[in-house]
């Protein structure tokens, strides 16, 4: 894609980078939060919409798998129509989901609004960085990116005890409705501050490969979920399934044919990229279900309050954010190999150890574990995601970064997906609803979804154990 952009009359003022950068700092914090914030309040607006709590599990689904949807044609957008013209509409399209949401009255209307949030929510980070990328000069591109970027890292660890504490002082509406004066501010700031900026020479958007891939995502999604949310037949789960790999199949004999896919099959020729990718798409399953499952486990079985759920959530992210730097020695002294292969291993052992929990558990121990699992959890993550892009060349990093946003959030949705099948599932098998007596399904989950995530440790063994003198020449907490 050439990089000539339509810029706008006069150079930015100071003040409109100022601007900018805390409209594109809050677009992202808002995105990252609504992904975990909904996560203790499920008890909540299944008492609400009088539905049962271990079947909301498309309330989050709606959200991610509609920004994975939406990712590969967000940076297309904004080239054909202008920076300032994509991102006032992403957040337009963002704060009347999120009101819509607020104004819910049935599952069926929430998933709806979900979906509009995401449709907006996808558009708020790519759109905001390039905007940043195309008016900052080039010395300026790093400390701009990451300032960025923390408020990014901050959104999911404060959201669910965020979401906890605003179900327990007010009601589940108040996670959605506090994106709304959010939301009006930083319309009218975009109007006024963005610099906005175009690609005259924007190609030809790939609609046949992005329909594949759409299909693609979705029938996997429906295929997995189907059943145990909608009751569809085994045949058809079947069919699904068949109709997901064909999608992709076909893409990529597609991919071949066309001059300029949404992604080159060439990205796959780098082999930390597509060792990468794979193990992130797998991993990443376990990791998403985790935060989907402690929340419900804590109230539904072991009768915590929203709130208390939200605060046990705490260690977790604690534990996370100090591990960023002992997964940078570990690279650099064992290398990727080792350290991946060794660390999945312990993340799934670690998921597995909640099919312990039992309401007698001591706090101090819950803690502990909590802790232990964020830990670990964080370091595979930046682990992954510096394996994953640490090769890609200046030619393929937009693409390649593009599509690993896309796997992110298409696994985190998939994870939930997943675990919400295998909950209802075992709940069905062991003919327990709510209350203490829904633990042991809960504890078949756990242990599943630990076996999945310790599996996809095969993957990262295919890396060469040279990798440790590549992980020496960067800082791998400096890349995520």
């Amino acid at each position: 894609m050439s990089e000539s952009t339509a810029a706008s009359s006069s150079a930015p003022s100071p003040r409109s980078l100022s601007v900018m950068l805390w409209l594109v700092a809050t677009g992202f914090f808002m995105q990252t939060l609504d992904s975990t914030i909904v996560n203790t309040a499920l008890p909540a607006m299944a008492k609400s919409l009088g539905e049962l709590p271990l079947r909301m599990q498309s309330v989050v689904i709606a959200y991610s798998l509609t920004m994975a949807v939406m990712i590969p044609v967000s940076g297309w957008l904004a080239d054909k129509l202008g920076t300032r013209r994509v991102f006032l509409g992403a957040i337009f399209v963002f704060t009347i989901g999120s009101l819509l949401c607020a104004s819910a009255h049935t599952l069926n209307q929430l998933v709806v609004s979900r979906i509009a949030q995401g449709v907006g929510g996808a558009m708020l980070l790519p759109v905001g960085r390039l905007a940043v990328l195309r008016t900052f000069p080039a010395e300026r591109y790093l400390p701009a990116l990451s300032f960025v970027a923390i408020p990014g890292l901050i959104g999911p660890l404060i959201g669910p005890t965020l979401g906890g504490w605003l179900v327990q002082i007010a009601s589940w509406h108040w996670i959605f409705l506090i994106n709304v004066p959010v939301g009006v501010v930083g319309c009218i700031a975009t109007f006024i501050f963005m610099p906005d900026s175009r690609n005259p020479d924007t190609p030809r958007f790939d609609l046949p490969g992005y329909l594949l891939l759409v299909i693609g995502m979705l029938a996997i999604s429906f295929a997995l979920d189907g059943r145990s949310e909608f009751g569809i037949q085994h045949a058809t789960v079947l069919v699904l399934f068949i109709l997901s790999l064909a999608a992709f199949v076909a893409y990529g004999l597609h991919a071949v044919r066309t001059p300029q896919p949404i992604f080159s099959l060439d990205l796959f020729k780098i082999h930390t990229f597509s060792v990468g990718l794979l193990g992130n798409l797998f991993a990443r399953i376990g990791s998403g279900a985790m935060p989907y499952l402690i929340p419900l486990l804590l109230q539904v079985a072991l009768g915590y309050t929203a709130f208390e759920a939200g605060l046990m959530m705490l260690p977790t992210a604690a534990a996370g954010m100090f591990s960023k730097r002992l997964v940078t020695y570990l690279i650099m002294r064992y290398g990727y190999r080792s350290v991946l292969v060794s660390n999945t291993v312990l993340v799934g052992l670690m998921m597995a150890s909640f099919a312990l929990s039992t309401p007698n558990e001591p706090l101090w121990m819950r803690i502990a574990q909590l802790a232990i699992f964020g830990g670990v959890n964080s370091m595979q993550f930046t682990a992954m995601n510096t394996l994953t892009l640490k090769d890609l060349g200046t030619g393929g990093a937009s693409s390649g970064n593009s599509l690993f946003s896309l796997v992110q959030m298409l696994s985190m949705s998939l994870g939930v997906t997943v675990a919400g099948a295998l909950l209802t599932t075992f709940t069905g098998i062991m003919g327990h609803k709510t209350g203490e007596n829904v633990i042991p399904a809960f504890h078949a989950t756990f242990i599943c979804v630990g076996i999945i995530t310790a599996g996809s440790s095969w993957i990262f063994a295919q890396l060469s154990s040279d990798l440790r003198r590549t992980a020496k020449k960067t800082d791998p907490s400096e890349r995520t």
